[in-house]
């Protein structure tokens, strides 16, 4: 007899970072580096908790600082282990030396950053440029909604990550997601390792067998080497396409690289990411039932970025409404930046708006949301940001 999704899962009620430290123990990892920072320090402590408990039997090491654990993460990585770890803000900030040596090194760790705040001020609100300040590392990138979606991108970024030997990163927003309870589908051990099976790298440091590893190069080597890291990027759309199918073929959860909502017909089309879709999405159903032909285009894989996916989202609609909840210093929202990069030269992009909603944390209403699409719908496109409150 053929089971169902329900018999292969339980509800739960979870917060998103504890959603995380869920995935994390179904996805068997071998080490896991972490150092606490308020909002991940939850995963910390449930994980900590679970191996207490026998759940996770991984090596679980807690290094003097977030620079120490991602050294740890690489070295493990390096060995044939699969490794997970998780951070925030100052902590991502302080891996940044060795983020870039992670993928170049080809390691595929695992990590769940908590969107928050950078100093200074000092702040502990949700907002994206942490991560986002990473997008040239040569680290996967994804954004999560909810503490649903956390769970299965982590699981799901194992195996992707693991297929292309580039290390991966899901991020979630500071408490509209990390602490927001909400119910979770758990899958079962079985369903999980069917789906992901244990981690047999086909190159790792070995005592056995002596071999040189990220040594020293020259020029044309060093080249060489973002090539094949470009060429593996490249793969990356396909994978979590395909990775996003067969998760959903088993728990009726279909994951990909963007998720349109309402964009049939769409004169209108709000883009965002993270945890701001949801009011988005509650605002485009109250505008819909008013005769208003708006949609909403979520991103969800960010780097690499899935540009023909965007451009065919985005074909023939008039007008578009970039939302960031992010500040790069200069040039605005880095969420319009990239889509101006991705529209320019196509035959009809639509008028592009980008506007700078959320930053820092700010709560936006789905009210607001209305009154943008009114006041922006019908105004010429211009290149620069525009701050909303």
């Amino acid at each position: 007899m053929t089971t169902t999704v329900r018999e292969r899962s339980r509800g739960v009620l979870l917060s998103g970072n504890h959603a995380v430290s869920n995935a994390v123990m179904l996805a068997r990892p071998d080490v896991i580096p972490v150092y606490p920072i308020t909002p991940q320090t939850p995963i910390l402590e449930r994980i900590t908790e679970l191996h207490a408990e026998g759940g996770i039997t991984a090596e679980l090491l807690t290094p003097e600082s977030e620079h120490s654990a991602m050294a740890a993460c690489i070295a493990a990585s390096a060995t044939g282990a699969r490794v997970f770890t998780a951070t925030s803000s100052q902590g991502l900030l302080l891996m940044h030396e060795l983020l870039h040596f992670a993928s170049g090194a080809r390691t595929p760790i695992v990590m769940c950053n908590v969107n928050r705040t950078p100093a200074a001020p000092w702040g502990f609100w949700p907002d994206q440029i942490d991560s986002l300040a990473q997008r040239d590392t040569g680290w996967i990138q994804l954004y999560s909604e909810s503490p649903q979606e956390s769970l299965d991108s982590v699981i799901q970024l194992f195996a992707v990550a693991e297929a292309v030997k580039l290390p991966a990163m899901v991020s979630h927003d500071a408490f509209y997601v990390s602490h927001a309870m909400e119910p979770v589908d758990v899958p079962t051990q079985e369903l999980v390792d069917a789906f992901l099976p244990p981690y047999r790298p086909e190159f790792s440091l070995d005592n056995a067998h002596s071999a040189s590893y990220c040594a020293p190069t020259d020029q044309a080597t060093w080249r060489r080497s973002r090539v094949d890291l470009d060429a593996a990027m490249a793969q990356v759309p396909g994978l979590i396409r395909s990775t996003g199918a067969r998760w959903g073929e088993l728990t009726g959860r279909h994951r990909d690289l963007l998720e349109g909502h309402h964009l049939e017909g769409a004169e209108v089309v709000l883009v965002t990411m993270g945890s701001m879709a949801g009011t988005v999405r509650h605002a485009v159903n109250a505008m819909r039932k008013e005769g208003l032909a708006v949609g909403m285009l979520k991103v969800r894989l960010f780097r690499p970025l899935p540009a023909a996916a965007l451009r065919e989202a985005l074909a023939g609609v008039p007008c578009a409404i970039v939302l960031d909840r992010n500040y790069s210093p200069g040039t605005g929202g880095v969420l319009h930046q990239e889509l101006k990069s991705v529209l320019f030269g196509t035959p009809v992009a639509p008028r592009l708006h980008g506007l700078l909603a959320g930053v820092g944390g700010v709560n936006v209403s789905s009210a607001r949301i209305r009154e943008w699409v009114a006041e922006f719908r019908s105004r010429e496109a211009r290149p620069d940001p525009v701050w909303v409150e």
